[in-house]
């Protein structure tokens, strides 16, 4: 899929590379789109991958007095678990939380969602709602664009092939300001938008002072509505007010045809959520159905990547380059293998067939390894990432001998059919007991979002995740 691979240690090995590639070259953060795409032959050009995840620093969440910045390591779940963020920048949260599954989340970075520019990114609407601005540096300097400019069309941006989009820097709400997203997929998880919403409203008692809304996955770019943000200026939020302030929303795109709604629905569905928005802000209600302390699967650890590489690693178009890597708690040194996914080196080059290949696409789970402590889906991952990282996988949770304790369920409750989706699963329950080894229905739920099995109505394996719990209450007792 690509001809070469740079594993940087710092900003300015990545500016340089990018200085000489240029068109040529993609950053690798998350690399949940850009895998998909270049497997699908819509990188055309591209062949030099520069993988920033092992800078230090780079996936930090700074909060000013009043602003909020994101490095461009920054992922969706380091979103969802930010004090500050939850609570002063809530819409960004709810989107993040609605991006992918815990697997997803752990490794797509919110710059990732910002630049692959679906006007049906999630993120995307909250920032340009809270009036968020885009860094972008390059060997040529530093410049800071609006989101407004920074978007010019589907996939398109003003971004040089050259730039690094370095941080994402938005005010906090306001004190007497209030948020929420929505979003109308055609799942519970792991779904496109097909409509989402961002609405913030400032009030004076019962008046508004100031109103924003954006509209995600109804146009070419995320939109406003500004008959709606006008008319509501001055107006207590009574039912009348919020009936013409949707219809006034819903009347503002011209929305789009395509294969998960019709425009005639994407109108209606846009009157319903600001309706819908509108009436929980009023009611101060925008909170509800946020969860509390909620399944992250990054395990006992902070989701950060806090091992770094001791010098730039190049894998330059040479089929005998190495992949040094512990698996299992076993060092592997293979030769080739730099050009495919970390799924299929480690069934092909490793011998681990454990993992097993669903999808292909992030959306069923049963690639899911552990990657230096978080779960992620190898079908995802580059197999360079694995140069000097920690990879747990299904064949590594058994120790001793001895079963893990989520194993053992699942063979005493009868949660395994077919047996495929299992080893997906398997790792999500392991990873959700280190890291909450007494969970409540709702985390478990939680951390079986990214996985998907055709054979049960998952009530077994929901039982086996409550067994292996309650074994591991039974153990830590003794």
């Amino acid at each position: 899929m690509w001809r070469n691979y740079y594993s940087v240690t710092s900003i300015g090995e990545a500016l340089d590379l990018l200085a000489q590639y240029g068109a040529q070259a993609r950053v690798v953060s998350g690399a949940t789109d850009l895998i998909l795409e270049l497997e699908r032959g819509q990188r055309a050009g591209v062949d030099t991958l520069i993988d920033i995840t092992r800078v230090p620093g780079l996936d930090e969440i700074t909060v000013h007095s009043d602003s909020i910045r994101l490095g461009p390591l920054v992922t969706h779940n380091h979103v969802v678990h930010h004090a500050d963020i939850v609570a002063r920048a809530l819409p960004l949260a709810q989107a993040a939380w609605s991006v992918g599954a815990p697997q997803i989340r752990n490794r797509g970075t919110v710059a990732g969602n910002v630049i692959t520019a679906s006007p049906a990114n999630d993120t995307i609407t909250p920032l340009w709602a809270l009036g968020a601005s885009v860094t972008l540096s390059s060997v040529r300097g530093e410049r800071t664009v609006e989101f407004p400019a920074f978007y010019q069309g589907v996939r398109r941006t003003v971004m040089e092939p050259d730039e690094l989009l370095t941080g994402i820097t938005f005010p906090m709400l306001a004190a007497n300001e209030r948020g929420i997203f929505l979003k109308l997929g055609l799942r519970r998880a792991q779904a496109i938008s097909v409509v989402n919403i961002t609405v913030i409203v400032g009030m004076d008692g019962d008046t508004i002072t100031n109103a924003r809304i954006t509209l995600g996955s109804v146009a070419t770019t995320i939109i406003r509505a500004p008959l709606a943000e006008e008319y509501l200026q001055g107006k207590a939020l009574t039912d009348e007010t919020i009936r013409e302030a949707a219809r006034l929303v819903a009347e503002t795109p011209k929305p789009i045809d395509d294969v998960r709604s019709t425009a005639a629905y994407r109108s209606e569905m846009c009157r319903v959520l600001a309706a819908r928005a509108l009436r929980a802000l009023r009611d101060g209600a925008e909170r509800e159905g946020w969860p509390e302390d909620p399944a992250m699967l990054w395990g006992a650890g902070d989701g950060h990547v806090h091992e770094t590489l001791p010098a730039m690693v190049r894998h330059e178009d040479d089929a005998a380059d190495t992949i040094v890597t512990t698996v299992n708690g076993q060092t592997y040194s293979r030769t080739g293998g730099i050009d495919k996914t970390l799924l299929r080196f480690l069934r092909e080059d490793i011998g681990l067939p454990g993992t097993k290949e669903g999808c292909a696409e992030g959306e069923c789970g049963a690639c899911t390894v552990y990657v230096d402590g978080m779960a992620v889906m190898a079908c995802m991952v580059p197999a360079p990432r694995a140069h000097g990282a920690d990879i747990v996988t299904v064949e590594g949770l058994a120790q001793n001998g001895d079963l893990h304790p989520i194993q053992q369920a699942f063979i005493d409750t009868g949660a395994v059919q077919c047996g495929y989706c299992t080893p997906g699963f398997l790792m999500a329950g392991a990873k959700l007991l280190e890291e909450h080894p007494h969970p409540s229905r709702e985390q478990i739920e939680q951390s079986v979002t990214g996985n998907l099995c055709r054979c049960t109505g998952y009530y077994k394996i929901v039982e086996a995740f409550e067994k292996a719990a309650q074994q591991e209450l039974a153990e830590s007792d003794r």
